[in-house]
């Protein structure tokens, strides 16, 4: 899935922000902790949207089974409840690096053990990752920071377990890292050390180990990054070989995932001829018996090297029944990946795809836009229920299905939410509550908080990540949208968002770079600026009769966002990180001219949003230097010194007796960064959230709800959109 990376983003040196912030009024007060107020957090119903990278049942307990996510956390099944627990919400804003989850290890002989390797990148601009460490599965954590990076949200992140505790002695762990070789530990994951006598070389762009199995007694290592051997194992904790006899040649290229038959002693492995889970299109499935060394190719079927190419993922083996073994293709777009099972040690094999009934009327976003459901793509989590060997779940770029019969198929998604979220809009009226854009899945439109949109992503065209949402302020049932699509990227909806028609024409550069769209107070103009993937900004351009036409608008800053004023139809205002000026359009988006200079700059963390009902009302949220404030259409900003910082920045119903719409904010007026709301005009400020609620990253976007006093709805980069309620 793809990912804001907030460490990516540049940072504005503090003697620069500082000279950028002279002559800047402050308004009366000082910044302060804000007091706390109990709020019920729960997550806006989509299910799923994410890549489901690992999956496993506990081996000796019924019903326990956790699953991990490259951004969006690990979860716990409640099988009483049906339902994902997740796990690692108390993850806060300086610690978003370990909502990515590598590896998730558990201990056969402590069922109330678990481990979790954390870590999203293994990049230089972020941090270390982390060991943690449970005796409640996963109800609390211990935490042990690593000297080396991970990698849970880059190539390779569905291959796996990297982590495994070891079969001989619960006190002593394995973890296999991205570009630092194998760690051991022998305190149960308090300490970590380098395997000295590891026989392969670690590179400093490579995979390194991909999986850590146990057979029996012995430890077996995949390893990534070629070389004569790819597959290692040890018998006595110490010394480390080449495993004999080892399959060779492009599609056995990488060891993606494997499998024990205790009953059999045979270890299977999935191999591929690169990590995946994309850029795979050659792969095999071999098995050796470890007893006597014999290798055996049991690959159900091959690559044709033309329309139909693949690897392999996921496999796992029937803990009660010998030889029953299932595995999944992955990367297969021409015939749609599928799960081969086979009941006599792989001699033979069946698609389970061929017969697939698939009811996916829970999260109806996965039949795309009106197509049938696919039954997967990007396969590499796969688990088979060790006490009922029917009940196999498996998960895919956006969701996790399961069945009981090997036949129906559904969603086993209850509680799991890892939508990337970009976008929110709570209109004044109308029938939706919630109108959402995410990456990867477009835009929701939500009538029910509680349950996945019924008619799934927004239609015509169905677009992929979104960039832009905007509703007219005194003409809330024109909402327009723009996002990557095959058949265009903007579109607009007459009735609030619920169905859509696409713009006849969009811009040259739109197919290339959809960016940031806004609309005016009576949805009479639209503006769509343009911004390239690689952040390079474009021209924005305008339109006057609902995308039909475009011109160019040379004067509007590039790449900025616009902002339509919510009362005047007349007015746009945009705002320049580059420089740190405001400007300001008068004759509806066609010039816009400087206002407001000498503002943070360098940073593309600023939001400009524009306060409700009100004309010149405009509100500047920056990273590092906190809120500021204009009265007079950008003319002029005073620094409000109630908040140290604000990311992210949105407007919900007053309380009653306020003459000002709350404010929420996910900023700090002290040293944590929190969600805030302020009920007087940003004078005082309420934490809303807590320690177990906070989600990492979430700087993005925040808003209100214009009808419910005290709901907020919260976008996160992994954990869906959450929602907050008084109590």
């Amino acid at each position: 899935m793809y990912a804001s990376s907030p460490g990516r983003r540049a940072v504005l040196a503090g003697a620069a922000a500082l000279a950028a912030l002279a002559g800047v009024p402050a308004l009366a007060g000082t910044a302060r902790a804000a007091r706390p107020s109990p709020y019920r957090w729960r997550n806006v119903v989509i299910g799923g949207t994410g890549f489901i990278t690992g999956v496993l049942f506990h081996p000796a307990v019924r019903g326990l089974a956790y699953a991990r996510t490259d951004i969006g956390g690990a979860y716990r099944w409640d099988d009483r409840a049906g339902r994902w627990i997740p796990l690692l919400d108390h993850i806060g804003w300086d610690d978003w690096n370990l909502l990515g989850v590598e590896a998730v290890a558990v201990d056969p002989a402590h069922p109330d053990r678990l481990y979790l390797a954390c870590g999203t990148y293994a990049q230089s601009w972020a941090g270390n990752g982390a060991v943690l460490r449970s005796d409640d599965r996963g109800r609390t954590w211990r935490r042990t920071d690593l000297t080396v990076k991970l990698g849970a949200n880059e190539d390779g992140r569905g291959t796996g377990e990297r982590l495994l505790v070891d079969p001989r002695d619960s006190d002593t762990l394995w973890l296999g890292t991205r570009h630092d070789g194998l760690l051991r530990s022998a305190d149960r994951g308090a300490t970590w050390a380098p395997v000295s006598g590891f026989p392969a070389t670690a590179s400093a762009t490579g995979q390194g180990v991909t999986l850590l199995v146990a057979a029996g007694r012995t430890v077996y290592a995949g390893w990534g990054d070629g070389g004569d051997a790819n597959l290692f194992r040890t018998a006595d904790g110490t010394t480390w070989e080449a495993v004999p006899g080892q399959p060779s040649g492009a599609a056995a290229r990488v060891p993606v995932r494997a499998a024990y038959d205790r009953h059999a002693r045979e270890l299977y492995v999935t191999y591929a001829d690169a990590p995946g889970p994309n850029g795979q299109s050659d792969g095999s499935v071999h098995k050796l018996r470890t007893g006597g060394g014999e290798w055996s190719d049991v690959t159900p079927a091959r690559p044709d090297g033309a329309a139909d190419t693949f690897g392999y993922g996921g496999v796992a083996v029937d803990a009660r029944r010998p030889g029953t073994v299932v595995v999944s293709t992955n990367n297969r777009w021409a015939a749609v990946d599928t799960l081969y099972r086979s009941t006599d040690g792989g001699r033979t094999w069946r698609s389970l795809k061929d017969t697939a009934v698939l009811d996916v009327s829970e999260t109806p976003y996965l039949k795309w836009g009106g197509e049938e459901p696919k039954f997967g793509w990007w396969i590499q989590a796969l688990a088979v229920d060790p006490y009922d060997c029917e009940h196999i779940v498996y998960g895919t770029g956006a969701t996790l299905y399961g069945t009981r019969d090997l036949r129906h198929w559904a969603p086993r998604i209850r509680g799991l939410e890892e939508a990337s979220v970009t976008q929110l809009l709570s209109p004044p009226a109308g029938r939706a509550h919630l109108i959402s854009g995410s990456r990867d899945i477009g835009v929701m439109y939500h009538e029910r908080l509680t349950a996945s949109p019924a008619d799934g992503m927004a239609a015509n065209p169905v677009s992929g990540s979104a960039t832009g949402l905007a509703q007219a302020a005194r003409r809330p049932a024109y909402v327009v949208r723009a996002g990557w699509g095959d058949h265009g990227n903007g579109a607009y909806s007459h009735d609030g968002g619920r169905t859509w028609a696409p713009f006849a024409s969009q811009p040259p550069v739109a197919g290339d770079a959809p960016g940031p769209i806004a609309t005016n107070a009576d949805g009479s103009v639209l503006l769509w600026s343009f911004v390239h993937w690689d952040g390079t900004g474009h021209p924005a351009h305008r339109s006057a009769d609902s995308g039909t036409t475009w011109s160019e608008v040379p004067s509007f800053p590039k790449g900025a966002t616009p902002v339509a004023d919510p009362a005047d139809p007349a007015l746009f205002y945009a705002y320049d990180t580059d420089t740190g000026t405001l400007f300001a359009s008068t004759d509806g988006g066609r010039t816009f001219t400087a206002r407001a200079g000498g503002l943070p700059a360098g940073d593309a963390q600023f939001k400009l949003v524009a306060a409700p009902h009100r004309t010149g009302d405009l509100w500047l949220s920056t990273k590092g230097n906190g809120l500021y404030r204009s009265t007079d259409g950008g003319v002029a900003f005073t620094r409000v010194d109630s908040c140290r910082a604000s990311h992210t920045l949105g407007f919900g119903r007053a309380a009653d007796g306020a003459g000002y719409p709350a404010i929420y904010q996910v900023g700090s007026t002290g040293a944590v960064t929190a969600v805030l709301r302020s009920d007087d005009e940003a004078r005082t400020w309420t934490r809303i959230n807590d320690d177990d609620h906070q989600w990492g990253w979430t700087g993005e976007t925040v808003t209100g709800d214009p009808r419910v006093y005290g709901r907020v709805y919260l976008a996160t980069n992994g954990r869906g959109i959450q929602y907050g309620e008084p109590v």
